[in-house]
């Protein structure tokens, strides 16, 4: 592992984090933030993010759990962050294969060992993360428990929109347009294309600000829309892990009732054939439950401090 930059200036996180570059298996670079506690810690939270996401984001929510007795990682995948990407517009998400994401969860768990991070070890898996952990899980890692928040276990979209999204992720990319980015997506990050009144991610005006602050001040950060390409291995990933058994890993899972990104009866669906698994719907919330309204921030902080500390103790 060799240094990496990390930018505290905007991440809001405790004191004392830093970041390194990790070298997965295929030689793609990606990017591993980490927060420790001053005193032992009772476990280390291993968070996946989402699509478009980056450590820094999570700088806030590892404050949250480094001061309840955690340490925190959490990771910039391939093509998205400062991690390696693979378009010459760096702003299109791109990547070869889904399951590629499972060598970055393989260098993320060698470097959270070496580093001798406490265990023991539980997931905190939201949005694309909670598919990329999804299978992890199915294919041996198996943290003491697991949360996901809006898991990508299916993707919201209209009968019309999904049918135009099967044709161009299968026409397109045998072409050599794979790399395009899918219609109707933003150029640019999220926070910085569309104004607080109407977006898809939370209700909170100040963790909207805050996400467009981190974005505006490195925009290196930045990713936009998926190609046609990643909207394609997206769409197969879900297919191929939905019929698969559920990991004997204990589950709980929060959806925002008002969840317009992914896909809420699929995901209930997954929580309701994983045995002793506990699934909620957020009263109010949208897709990003973790930088909601702080009355939302808290009780879900509690509860998953709760579930976790049941699984460890």
């Amino acid at each position: 592992m060799q240094p990496a930059p990390y930018y505290e200036d905007v991440a809001g996180g405790p004191p004392g984090g830093a970041a390194y570059w990790l070298t997965a298996s295929d030689d793609v670079r990606i990017r591993f933030g980490v927060w420790r506690t001053e005193a032992d810690a009772k476990a280390t939270l291993l968070i996946f993010p989402g699509r478009t996401e980056h450590v820094e984001k999570y700088g806030i929510v590892a404050k949250e759990y480094v001061a309840r007795g955690y340490a925190v990682v959490a990771v910039d995948w391939r093509g998205q962050g400062l991690a390696d990407r693979f378009q010459s517009n760096r702003l299109i998400g791109d990547v070869g294969r889904f399951p590629d994401y499972q060598k970055d969860v393989a260098a993320v768990l060698d470097a959270a060992a070496e580093l001798d991070l406490p265990r023991p070890w539980v997931l905190l898996g939201h949005s694309m993360g909670g598919s990329i952990g999804l299978r992890a899980l199915m294919e041996g890692f198996k943290p003491a428990a697991a949360v996901f928040t809006g898991p990508m276990w299916g993707i919201a979209m209209p009968g019309p929109l999904r049918a135009l999204a099967n044709v161009l992720t299968t026409v397109l990319p045998k072409v050599g347009l794979g790399g395009m980015r899918a219609p109707s997506t933003p150029k640019d990050n999220l926070v910085l294309t569309e104004p607080f009144e109407g977006n898809t991610l939370t209700n909170d005006p100040a963790m909207f600000a805050h996400m467009k602050m981190q974005l505006e001040a490195h925009h290196d950060l930045s990713l936009g829309g998926p190609s046609i390409n990643w909207l394609g291995e997206a769409l197969a990933e879900i297919e191929a892990l939905d019929p698969k058994p559920a990991p004997d890993v204990p589950c709980l899972t929060f959806v925002g009732e008002n969840e317009r990104i992914a896909d809420i009866p699929r995901q209930r669906a997954r929580a309701a054939r994983w045995p002793g698994a506990r699934f909620e719907l957020v009263d109010g919330a949208q897709h990003e439950v973790l930088f909601e309204v702080p009355k939302v921030r808290e009780y879900l902080t509690a509860q998953i401090d709760a579930f976790f500390t049941s699984h460890i103790s």
